[in-house]
């Protein structure tokens, strides 16, 4: 059978062969990798780093590397949003797994761990602003992963099930949809400060989560479904815009990835974070450390 070489139509490369959007070629990329949405972050982590190999920014997209107790680390910003992490995901494994010269798949697949660190409104009220919230599952609310072959668990699938039971979910909106982050990267990153639960990743940040500023809302409800919902022990405890197509797409591509938040709001309180530069930072230092330990 022919390899297959893949058209430039398809995987779109710079004037240097570097990925379109990101700008970066394999030698820029680490094993362990934290993607964060907003820019000032990545040197928010690049400055915990001993030594910066590479600095790279394009667009929305900017790219530390470097180092951090003897390990590479590289640091991403995604933007904000579903569409970008499909951008981020696919370029991101392609710098690394497919030769960008022949553009035909390396042999030898690369395996990275991917820690997104994030911000997040929490949804059940005894969850207080400044906890760390790490994400057992996404519940896709996007509809990203309808354009991907994605084998779902069967207890995945029982889970969206009993959702759209519980909330009598709107046929007209997208598919919801559960996938499971990384167990051994979960694992690694929980501690006791740490909680676990269900992120719901919304494809906006207004009325698809449930805010009314002076647009009326179609579902004035949806939050309290969400916060009502049960599957076994596990509930939803928050909201953000990635997750669920972070988990989708890395196991598609056979990467390893765990959400892990700093949670800055709690919608059922109406309360908000102001300052929370130093719990920011005291999360990225403990990611920093347990991805390279």
């Amino acid at each position: 059978m022919t390899e297959r070489i893949i058209p430039p139509s398809e995987l779109v490369l710079n004037k240097n062969k570097s990925v379109y959007h990101l700008g970066l070629k394999d030698i820029h990329v680490a094993e362990n990798i934290i993607i964060v949405g907003d820019q000032s972050r990545v040197e928010l982590i690049s400055n915990f780093f001993d030594t910066i190999e590479y600095q790279i920014n394009n667009r929305e997209f900017k790219t530390h590397t470097g180092t951090y107790n003897g390990k590479r680390v590289t640091a991403l910003s995604t933007g904000i949003g579903t569409d970008n992490i499909d951008i981020v995901m696919n370029e991101l494994d392609a710098a690394v797994n497919i030769n960008l010269e022949s553009r035909k798949t390396n042999k030898n697949l690369k395996k990275l761990n991917i820690v997104r660190i994030g911000t997040s409104g929490a949804l059940q009220e005894d969850i207080p602003v400044g906890t760390f919230l790490m994400s057992s599952h996404g519940l896709g609310l996007d509809g990203l992963m309808e354009y991907y072959k994605l084998t779902f668990t069967e207890e995945e699938l029982k889970m969206s099930k009993a959702f759209i039971t519980q909330t009598n979910w709107n046929p007209n909106l997208a598919t919801p949809y559960f996938i499971e982050g990384s167990k051994d990267l979960l694992k690694k990153l929980l501690e006791n400060e740490v909680k676990e639960g269900i992120t719901a990743t919304a494809i906006g940040f207004y009325g698809p989560q449930g805010r009314e500023l002076r647009a009326p809302l179609k579902f004035n409800d949806m939050n309290n479904q969400l916060s009502q919902f049960h599957y076994s022990s596990q509930k939803i405890t928050n909201f953000e815009m990635e997750t669920s197509a972070f988990y989708g797409l890395g196991r598609l591509l056979g990467h390893n990835c765990a959400t892990i938040c700093l949670i800055i709001a709690n919608r059922n309180r109406g309360e908000f974070f102001d300052n929370y530069f130093n719990s920011m930072n005291k999360l990225i230092k403990m990611v920093l450390n347990k991805l390279t330990t």
